[in-house]
């Protein structure tokens, strides 16, 4: 990945970083399903500087205020035009310039969709059972560390895959957890359409 471009958050008193990471990200998603180069693969990557896992005693958002996305050429990030998508939330999101990839990268990130079934079956079960909204029932559970897989951020998200398969009055929503880990030299491979992948990583910088 040699180009990338910055988006950064802007949260204020009526919209927290929690609220427009879901925004921006759902955004995100629609315009890299709508440039993807095959079955569920993106030319562009995501990475997320601001990352750290959940920690009980930490206040701030566990993704940070910014996404980055990257690509291997320039022109890939151009056509992604990534303004038309986020032109609703122009007030809320600030579309740095597309730049060059340091030469000086000391270190790499993957960044994984990672599946967490037990606690979300389990933030299901419990709200239809309360009659609550599933967001705020699953948050809760992995604050109380009800998952010994809960540490990791997540993004309430709309598939658009599972939109376009599934019949009217089905949820196509879900939670999207991702998981950072961390190497010293790079690793080549795919992206979904979420800019996630299993094998690739993105510079760190």
């Amino acid at each position: 990945m040699k180009y990338y471009l910055d988006i950064t958050l802007l949260p204020d008193a009526e919209a927290n970083l929690g609220f427009l990471w879901q925004r921006v990200f759902q955004q995100v998603h629609i315009a890299l399903v709508d440039n993807k180069i095959g079955d569920n693969e993106s030319a562009i990557a995501l990475s997320i500087p601001g990352y750290k896992s959940i920690d009980s005693k930490a206040k701030d958002f566990p993704l940070g205020d910014k996404l980055r996305l990257l690509a291997d050429n320039e022109g890939t990030l151009v056509k992604l035009n990534i303004q038309k998508w986020l032109n609703r939330l122009s007030d809320y999101c600030q579309i740095g310039p597309i730049n060059k990839v340091p030469d000086d990268i000391k270190q790499h990130a993957r960044f994984t969709r990672k599946s967490v079934k037990s606690i979300e079956k389990k933030a299901k079960r419990r709200a239809e059972h309360l009659n609550k909204p599933y967001a705020e029932v699953l948050g809760y559970l992995i604050k109380e560390g009800r998952s010994n897989e809960c540490k990791l951020p997540y993004i309430n998200v709309e598939s658009q895959d599972t939109k376009k398969r599934v019949t009217q009055g089905v949820s196509c929503q879900f939670s999207l957890f991702i998981e950072q880990k961390l190497f010293d030299l790079p690793a080549s491979g795919s992206f979904d359409c979420y800019g996630l992948s299993k094998t690739a990583t993105v510079p760190v910088f």
